[in-house]
């Protein structure tokens, strides 16, 4: 499968011939083919942009991440302490105890630079609090969730004119190379729906 660049952490569960396994992925700044486990199910939890683990920085997170010991089908452990593992209908649950027990944690000031606000600090506190919280720049971001929107577009049958006029890329090279780094694909691909498994709910249709 073609993994897709993206911005947020998350927890992600799953069974393999039997055994159960957790682990904590991190924000991709680059596509890649990663293997899909034969047989495997899947539960995932994405985070916002803004929120971490008190126990493990993002940061060391980007392109990469960290198996949880101790995992059952009834439990894993994290920051200490040992955890419900969900299934698909009780995520939301588990999230709303890890905020409540202050194993993740939200920077507010991230929440309001990507509402487009400007903060009452230097951009130098900015930039430093927002690479902290997310492990990215803010340039970084705005590239890949801008080729992630990039590839829904195309893929829903949009032109690639239209796309570069929508999404202010320079011209069409630039917007290809933007989906080569970070989505794997061609235009062409996204809209015949080639090139095999990709991790980007293409399916969706987006509203203006």
């Amino acid at each position: 499968m073609t993994s897709v660049a993206g911005v947020h952490w998350g927890l992600v569960f799953w069974e393999q011939a039997g055994r159960a396994y957790a682990g904590i992925t991190g924000p991709e700044t680059r596509t890649a083919t990663v293997p899909v486990p034969v047989g495997a199910t899947f539960t995932g939890i994405e985070f916002a942009v803004g929120t971490s683990l008190r126990a493990v920085p993002t940061p060391v997170l980007v392109d990469g991440g960290i198996g949880l010991p101790d995992t059952t089908r009834r439990a894993f452990r994290l920051d200490g302490a040992r955890w419900e593992t969900p299934g698909p209908d009780d995520a939301e649950a588990l999230v709303d105890s890890l905020v409540r027990a202050g194993t993740v944690v939200r920077d507010p000031l991230v929440a309001e630079v990507l509402r487009g606000h400007r903060p009452d600090v230097s951009g130098r506190t900015v930039e430093r609090r927002f690479r902290a919280a997310t492990g990215l720049t803010q340039g970084a971001v705005r590239q890949i969730e801008r080729a992630r929107t990039a590839a829904e577009l195309l893929a829903a049958g949009e032109p690639s004119a239209d796309v570069v006029a929508k999404l202010d890329y320079f011209d069409e090279p630039h917007l290809a190379r933007a989906l080569r780094s970070y989505v794997g694909r061609t235009a062409r691909q996204l809209r015949e729906g080639a090139g095999g498994a990709i991790a980007l709910d293409l399916d969706q249709r987006l509203t203006s």
